[in-house]
């Protein structure tokens, strides 16, 4: 039971022909033909979303944001996956469709509520997929199928499209076999989203100083507040994951878990349940008959609050921020088990709420606190299942835990997934994400292909996506230039959106490519057609002067071709 809608042959066939003819054009392709699969709550065009529950199923006319940057850039989706119904869940068998299995073992759980992406992704059967994580739906199937799961710091991945759990935590999350696989899409997938009324830009976020990734302070709780619900392999398991960051150099501290941990309760105990009937009122109201009755049963919890419970809720989780802010204080990066224990499906259906909740007692409070996490493969347990970790982070900090990831999940010797595949050499994978990246748009001559690329291939850069400015930009032709340069001005009246390609560079490589940069070009902000913001080429006006306007060409390549 991974699949509720598989893609049919005719609808992978013409996604890899739009790509391959998107290739041939110039335009770059860097998950050419990378099969991925998604989680059956967000929208796939010409697909059903059902969040699993058929009487809720449409037909969406649009793709997510998120679906929409993976396919520009050559992924080709093969489905929509099972998940616990309206991502209600952390086990994986709450669905008319059937439970999703483990992928090591079909008596035990997956895990949820993302279960088919996980499964999928361990098994084999797609390179990536897409999940959501608000209670630890994005971690905790990663952590039972041996995978990495990336739960983004809220808001950096687009929620339109998305299926709301609780619309005000919700995020789009990753599956991958690798850190470095799961970095890169979040590279392609990242970008605000003025229509999501929860996007934020990477300004927007909180600035914590980023600290020295090799030398941590890693927090992990106090001996007396780690629980295992009598699982002594998992116990064993997070004790050797200790030892492993302490003969990578890095520092154990004991922390006080307790604020984290009341966070944690607030999500199904607190007046957040209630957001989920939000999330599905009108749906709920005529058709709770509809839902199984487990989901029927947590979100009927909503009854049990009203709005000066909701301020309740958040006067009491702001005061638990202000107490974790001090134990953030001792540490740089925290580490836990992603979940306690793993249990049998006949386990789960004969006790679904608290063993639900047990496996949320590492999880929970993360969207809450407003922090970053990053699932990985820890070990095995004695029952021959995975065992995973996670590290947490504050909000803006993904890269890190990235690095962190990179590094820990390499001192495993672990296959990936299901598969018995071995961890590849670094040189086969794709491009891991760095703390110091600079995200730099390019319009003429730097364009891949094009003479000027290697200015930026050289120094290490990468590409993150072809896409457009904003309706606002006019782009020239510019006389007497060896090799030939457009040059691009904002314009208050007559703009068009003019084609692009956005790359990363390091920091220091970054300040050597501007330092470099003749007139009369010039690096300022260009804002993109989705509404990001980043740096890029512009022209001083006064070059503009007699130049040829080719903004009805829509970018210099078509220019290119037209001449």
């Amino acid at each position: 039971a991974i699949w509720i809608e598989r893609s049919s042959r005719a609808s992978v066939e013409a996604q890899l022909a739009a790509a391959t003819a998107r290739k041939n054009a110039g335009v770059p392709q860097p998950l050419f033909a990378v099969p991925f699969a998604v989680k059956d709550n967000i929208d796939v065009a010409g697909m059903n979303t059902t969040a699993a529950c058929p009487d809720f199923a449409y037909n969406a006319a649009k793709s997510s944001p998120v679906v929409e940057r993976l396919c520009a850039a050559g992924a080709i989706c093969l489905g929509k996956t099972n998940l616990d119904q309206f991502a209600c869940g952390l086990v994986g068998v709450r669905s008319p469709y059937g439970p999703c299995r483990n992928a090591f073992d079909p008596s035990y759980i997956s895990g949820g509520s993302s279960s088919g992406s996980a499964v999928a992704v361990a098994s084999g059967l797609v390179s990536f997929s897409l999940g959501t994580d608000t209670a630890g739906s994005g971690r905790v199937p990663a952590a039972f199928n041996n995978i990495v799961g990336l739960k983004p710091t809220r808001g950096m991945l687009s929620a339109t499209g998305v299926v709301p759990a609780c619309r005000s935590l919700d995020c789009v999350s990753i599956f991958a076999l690798t850190c470095e696989d799961a970095a890169a899409i979040m590279r392609i997938a990242t970008g605000f989203d003025p229509a999501d009324p929860f996007a934020r830009r990477t300004e927007d976020l909180p600035q914590n100083k980023v600290p020295n990734s090799s030398a941590l302070r890693i927090g992990v709780p106090l001996p007396n507040q780690l629980k295992f619900f009598g699982d002594t392999s998992s116990e064993g398991q997070f004790n050797q994951a200790m030892e492993r960051f302490t003969k990578l150099g890095h520092q154990i501290e004991r922390i006080d878990y307790e604020p984290f941990l009341k966070a944690a309760q607030l999500l199904y105990n607190g007046p957040w349940v209630a957001e989920r009937l939000a999330a599905i009122k009108d749906f709920f109201t005529r058709s709770s008959d509809s839902l199984l009755p487990v989901t029927r049963q947590i979100i009927s919890a909503a009854r049990d609050h009203d709005a000066a419970s909701a301020f309740e809720g958040l006067y009491m989780l702001q005061s638990l921020r202000k107490a974790a802010d001090e134990q953030w204080n001792k540490i740089d990066v925290m580490l836990l088990p992603t979940a306690p224990t793993i249990y049998t499906i006949a386990q789960i259906e004969a006790d679904p709420i608290r063993l639900n909740s047990n496996l949320g007692y590492y999880t929970n409070f993360v969207n809450l606190m407003d922090l970053s996490a990053l699932a990985i493969p820890s070990g095995f347990l004695d029952n021959g299942l995975p065992f995973g970790v996670t590290f947490i982070a504050r909000a803006g900090q993904d890269a890190l835990l990235v690095e962190i990831g990179t590094t820990y999940q390499r001192t495993t010797g672990l296959s990936l997934g299901a598969t018995n595949a071995p961890l590849p050499p670094f040189s086969e994978r794709l491009p891991a994400m760095n703390n110091d990246m600079i995200k730099v748009a390019v319009v003429g001559a730097h364009l891949a292909g094009q003479p000027l690329n290697h200015q930026l291939t050289t120094p290490g850069g990468k590409l993150v996506r072809s896409c457009k400015t904003a309706p606002a930009y006019a782009l020239y032709a510019l006389p007497n230039t060896t090799p030939a340069k457009p040059g691009m001005v904002r314009v208050a009246t007559g703009g068009a959106s003019i084609a692009l390609e956005v790359w990363e560079l390091s920091a220091e490589a970054f300040g050597k490519f501007v330092a470099s940069i003749p007139p009369p070009m010039v690096i300022g902000t260009i804002e993109l057609e989705d509404g990001e913001r980043v740096k890029g080429f512009l022209c001083e006006p006064h070059a503009i002067a007699g130049a040829r306007d080719i903004t009805s060409l829509g970018g210099w390549r078509a220019f290119l071709t037209s001449n």
